[in-house]
């Protein structure tokens, strides 16, 4: 696999080339500083560019096109990294190898279509019934949060971080969503085209040269933007006590989600011993969550940890009856102190060092997480893959109980269910 970096100024085009796949993936990422009150516009605006074009002013034309493009496939997500929002465009497309000259080379104008002549009247507005459509759609996916008790309950945890970012709803706001009209919404892309930093990901077996002019050639962004606010947000200070909240549901089933602050990380901490903390404590079925909390005592159904190292924070999320609420919170307290006291085995650390390097190796098996590696690569300034692999397996048992004085448990939110085994 070959990595090259080229910047366009305007833009830095990214090429990972490999013939691993038989299909091209490309992904168009724009990134900007988050702000809430955009963040449904986002939303819209980026579900409105592939609902339609000027040249291709409906569903069915679009379809019609990636059809003929040998089912290509175009898809958008929005998720926030850190102090950032970032969206990206994501095509995915057969070789030429596999089709015919030049499918790629229709592909990529196709995505360039979608991203620059977007399906706006005379009146630099863009069509109203469209526009509900999506919409409607938004709508019905912010509305949806709820039906995941597991996500609600993450979302609802970070609303008690009412002063930071983290507290933001990337799904969007119904209160903001009904101020969008065709205009503000046009007023909006245009920003959005304009201010936001760029990158371009190329996936596939290609050729350097010509997939350069291809992309030059198709994306023409004219504005040159430096970051300006730092992607980490700073640490939060902890709570003085502990917060604990909850919010009863109709569900049979609680979900716990736990926030713990991480204080005075340091870059080596955050990349390498970390990820380790995370797989001990419960990131993996080996975990002592897991094997305990949920195993032994069958105290829950579900239970994980996960890290935000953007965010400076490590979470637990887990699914229980009603009546075992503080008896797991018990243990998992009990299991932070227990890795803080050094209580875990060198074939503890052993597994979970294999897991990880195992989970850095399967990184080059799929287009999508080749980009998404490279892309967390230059934004957080991780080493390379082979390069993570040695370090991981050098982390220490020292370094690991250094790191676990270092996390605090700082807020439990309890989505509390409304009855015990449905009873």
């Amino acid at each position: 696999m070959e990595y090259k970096c080229i910047d366009l100024n305007s833009y830095k085009l990214h090429i990972i080339k490999t013939d691993k796949f038989k299909t091209v993936t490309i992904k168009v990422i724009f990134r900007s500083p988050i702000i809430k009150e955009e963040i449904t516009k986002r939303r819209v605006l980026c579900d409105m560019l592939l609902q339609s074009s000027k040249n291709y002013d409906s569903k069915r034309k679009l379809s019609i096109k990636a059809e003929d493009l040998y089912s290509a496939s175009i898809s958008n997500n929005t998720i926030r990294n850190g102090n950032y929002i970032t969206s990206g465009f994501n095509l995915s497309i057969l070789n030429d190898k596999y089709t015919e000259e030049n499918n790629m080379s229709e592909g990529i104008k196709f995505l360039s279509e979608l991203l620059f002549n977007p399906d706006i009247d005379d009146n630099n507005k863009f069509k109203e019934d469209k526009l509900e459509i999506v919409k409607n759609n938004v709508k019905n996916n912010i509305k949806s949060i709820k039906e995941n008790p597991t996500g609600y309950s993450l979302v609802r945890l970070n609303e008690t971080y009412n002063d930071s970012v983290i507290s933001y709803r990337i799904a969007g706001y119904l209160e903001d969503l009904d101020i969008i009209d065709t205009s503000n919404l046009y007023d909006y892309y245009n920003k959005f085209i304009k201010d936001n930093l760029i990158d371009i990901y190329v996936v596939g077996d290609i050729n350097t040269r010509e997939i350069t002019k291809n992309i030059k050639d198709n994306f023409k962004f004219r504005n040159i933007n430096k970051e300006k606010t730092l992607i980490a947000l700073s640490v939060t200070k902890p709570r003085k006590k502990k917060l604990i909240a909850k919010e009863t549901t109709s569900n049979n089933q609680s979900n716990i989600a736990i926030m713990c602050n991480i204080s005075k990380l340091t870059k080596y901490e955050r990349d390498y011993v970390l990820p380790i903390y995370n797989m001990l404590l419960g990131g993996g079925v080996d975990s002592k969550l897991f094997k305990f909390v949920r195993e032994k005592y069958s105290l829950c159904y579900t239970v994980r940890s996960f890290v935000k190292p953007l965010d400076n924070t490590l979470i637990i999320i887990s699914g229980i009856d009603k009546k075992n609420y503080d008896k797991a919170i018990e243990l998992i307290n009990k299991y932070f102190i227990e890795i803080r006291k050094g209580r875990f085995t060198p074939k503890d650390i052993n597994i979970s060092k294999e897991y990880l390097i195992t989970a850095i190796e399967d990184i080059t098996e799929d287009s999508e997480s080749i980009i998404n590696n490279y892309f967390s690569m230059n934004l957080l300034k991780l080493d390379d893959i082979d390069t993570r692999k040695d370090r991981i397996s050098k982390v220490t048992r020292n370094q690991i109980i250094r790191l676990s004085k270092k996390i605090k448990i700082d807020t439990i939110f309890n989505l509390e269910g409304g009855s015990n085994n449905g009873n």
